[in-house]
């Protein structure tokens, strides 16, 4: 098969179209035929040799983490998939013409969702919908959700207005005109002082963004409250014990990745595709990506 494989540390370049040996579905696993495959930042990380401490890599190695695609075949004792199957995930080594996915790990792309769209979304959307969870809010609180137009934003602002919470976008400035298309009740600049100091008492913060900013909205949650973050806690953390602060890690859920992708398809959630590439062309997706902007950028194979 055809991969994009990496051979050292480094920049973008490092990221070579080759061949590579097709996979093989061992017991509890199916081999997938991938058809896109979504650039997150922690694949340009891995990529980079900035997390080689807890997420090394193993020269030639092969990199990605989002899929979408179509089962070829299954190996011993899976009875859960099917050859023709459509299927995504969070699996590894994606940035390829195959993969190989353990079947516990592996969901149905639902009926009448985009087979290369549902690349997009598990990272994204779980990771979302976790960090939301991480905070415990009820129906009627207030979360102000930080980052909100980025995709595990979105992600999660969809999730609290779901579970009848009031939503707080806190975007940038020069975001708040996009930040209005992601149904929160109120859009505030995180970078106007002003609007940071006016802002109510918050049970819960949903955040995706560190340094300064969360440093001065750990300030603004209640007593009792809690500081959900994918980024890790606050550096002034410690100021405020009557916080529970949270830190988030990704993982697998199948339901819940088809109820996110459930309502990207009818339209509740919108995840933004900007770019889509060829998978040979992997070394510009993740130089797009490392420039920043909306949207995901997708790998078509």
């Amino acid at each position: 098969m055809k991969a994009i494989v990496v051979h050292e540390y480094g920049g973008p370049g490092v990221l070579k179209f080759e061949e590579f040996p097709d996979p093989v579905a061992g017991p509890g696993e199916v081999l997938v035929r991938v058809a896109a495959a979504s650039v997150n930042p922690i694949d340009c990380k891995r990529r980079a040799g900035l997390t080689k401490e807890f997420y090394p890599m193993q020269f030639p190695s092969l990199i990605g983490i989002d899929m979408a695609g179509t089962v070829v075949k299954v190996g011993p004792g899976v009875v859960t998939f099917t050859a023709g199957d459509r299927v995504f995930a969070m699996a590894d080594n994606t940035y390829a013409e195959l993969c190989v996915v353990k079947a516990d790990v592996l969901a149905d792309i639902p009926e009448g969702l985009d087979l290369i769209q549902a690349a997009a979304l598990p990272l994204v959307t779980v990771t979302g919908n976790q960090l939301l969870s991480a905070t415990g809010i009820k129906a009627g609180q207030t979360v102000m959700v930080v980052g909100a137009v980025g995709n595990v934003g979105r992600s999660a602002a969809f999730t609290a207005k779901d579970r009848g919470a009031t939503v707080i976008a806190g975007v940038l400035k020069k975001q708040m005109d996009e930040a209005k298309s992601i149904g929160a009740d109120q859009v505030v600049a995180t970078d106007d002082d002003t609007a940071i100091a006016n802002l109510p008492p918050l049970d819960a913060v949903a955040n995706t963004v560190g340094g300064s900013t969360a440093e001065e909205l750990i300030a603004k949650v209640k007593p009792g409250g809690v500081f959900a973050s994918v980024v890790g806690a606050p550096q002034n953390a410690a100021k405020y014990p009557s916080v529970k602060v949270v830190t988030v890690f990704s993982h697998f859920d199948r339901a819940t990745l088809q109820f996110m992708a459930e309502a990207v398809r009818d339209g509740k959630l919108v995840i933004p595709i900007s770019e889509k590439f060829q998978l040979s062309e992997a070394a510009k997706a993740q130089a797009a990506v490392e420039k920043g902007g909306f949207g995901k950028i997708l790998l078509v194979v």
